[in-house]
């Protein structure tokens, strides 16, 4: 069977597009890639590729998200270490991001927040393979914590 090599990208309706691209840009440090006038904008993290999410504009006018209807939970963006995820946690608070939940899923941790329209976002740190347990690996007991600062090494 042939399968996908991964998830490419993330396409998401907006009200006003340029209220999210400066979201995306200003909270998470998206890069805009490209633009189509003032219907899209194709945004990325990792800088490899043309975008791993793109906004599209449909009017402010637009119904939000609706917890209770199929479709998009959320989705997350993976940081690079767990003290990038302490630090955007900080950041979500200095920028009045209003943090919906943490979330302790055993082998990474969590924190979730909406953007402008409702759409709800994660972002995660999870932990190296080799460090997962050999079952029950969604079962919370994260071995660090977001409130807690690493401890200063002895010099």
């Amino acid at each position: 069977m042939v399968k996908p090599k991964r998830l490419g990208h993330l396409v998401i309706r907006v009200r006003d597009l340029a209220r999210s691209q400066q979201f995306y840009t200003d909270v998470l440090g998206l890069q805009v890639t490209a633009e189509l006038g003032d219907r899209m904008a194709f945004l990325s993290a990792a800088g490899d590729s043309s975008h791993e999410l793109a906004l599209m504009a449909i009017g402010e006018g637009a119904p939000g998200p609706e917890a209770n209807r199929v479709g998009l939970y959320h989705f997350a963006w993976e940081m690079e270490s767990f003290d990038d995820l302490r630090k955007i946690y900080r950041e979500l608070g200095e920028k009045n991001v209003p943090v919906a939940g943490k979330g302790d899923h055993g082998i990474s941790m969590g924190v979730y927040f909406f953007d402008p329209d409702g759409n709800e976002i994660e972002v995660f740190y999870e932990l190296p393979r080799d460090q997962w347990p050999e079952r029950d690996i969604f079962t919370g007991g994260f071995p660090m914590s977001l409130e807690e600062e690493p401890a200063a090494e002895a010099v």
